[in-house]
């Protein structure tokens, strides 16, 4: 999987696909959506589509294709190879979602919640299949939140499809665990090649798993805070997680534009990007970038 573009902006978010097949233009397909990375603290989300018409999708099963999480990664990029090499009646697309954005989405002064952001990625991913010419008449989900819910809401954009979101939907559907193997060796190719815009290529890269629980990204996320600009890019600084250990390590914050009143007790550095009480004025998002944590001190 080619991901030089993302590679060459990480900041915001990157969409790439395959060639679409000529018999996707052609024929009724069939189309699953899942995603990768929803969980950790670390790194991106990627959501991925699989399509294929439904006259191939018996090839499809025939690949093996399984639940990524049931799968070993070099199982993962087995199949993922085996569908590149099966262009002529699979096509996929994916959309990766930076950790920088996962967070400013959350903690913006509109709340723009994990579910809802999911949700839109998924429908976008949709409507980007049918504009690129995919004869998609069925689609199948992995759901987030309530699938009754999440089902009426996909159907209401397409009324034209018929629309099935259940859970587990990567386990009982092929063409979903299709789309689950595509987002999952996306993420797991994105995180190891991860490239810091803060300059921190030399630095440790054994986060472990990148979920809050695990005590190997617990221990990464202490070791590389900066009291004052806090996490690299690659941390969603919105999760608890992150949260938690910025409020323990990092440095108290006063502003200076604020009345005496407004100083009772020190601010942590999170109430910078976490808009926390009425009295600080609006301001741009904190970057989190210690390459830009100089320009950002000189700015207040």
């Amino acid at each position: 999987m080619d991901l030089s573009e993302l590679e060459r902006d990480n900041t915001g978010r990157c969409r790439l696909s395959s060639p679409v097949p000529a018999a996707c233009r052609k024929e009724p397909c069939v189309l699953g959506v899942d995603e990768a990375g929803r969980g950790p603290v670390l790194g991106p989300m990627v959501y991925a589509i699989c399509y294929c018409p439904l006259s191939h999708l018996a090839d499809l099963e025939a690949l093996k294709v399984a639940d990524s999480k049931t799968l070993l990664e070099s199982e993962r990029e087995r199949l993922f190879a085996k569908m590149e090499e099966n262009r002529d009646f699979v096509g996929w697309a994916l959309d990766v979602l930076s950790p920088n954005l996962i967070s400013t989405s959350m903690l913006g002064r509109v709340k723009y919640n994990l579910n809802s952001l999911s949700h839109d990625t998924a429908t976008g991913l949709i409507q980007y299949a049918l504009d690129q010419g995919v004869n998609v008449t069925q689609v199948f989900v992995d759901t987030v939140g309530m699938p009754e819910t999440y089902q009426a809401r996909l159907q209401q954009s397409f009324p034209g499809i018929e629309v099935t979101v259940k859970a587990k939907a990567d386990a009982l559907y092929p063409v979903v665990s299709a789309a689950s193997i595509c987002a999952k060796v996306a993420r797991d190719q994105a995180v190891k090649k991860w490239k810091f815009v803060e300059k921190l290529q030399d630095s440790d890269t054994d986060y472990g798993s990148g979920y809050p629980n695990d005590p190997k990204t617990k221990a990464w996320l202490k070791e590389h805070v900066e009291p004052v600009f806090g996490f690299p890019q690659f941390v969603r600084f919105s999760w608890r997680t992150a949260q938690t250990i910025l409020e323990k390590e990092a440095e108290d914050v006063i502003w200076e534009d604020s009345t005496p009143e407004d100083q009772e007790g020190l601010r942590k550095i999170t109430s910078y990007f976490l808009n926390e009480g009425s009295q600080a004025p609006p301001r741009t998002s904190h970057r989190y970038f210690l390459e830009r944590g100089l320009e950002a001190a000189t700015s207040l």
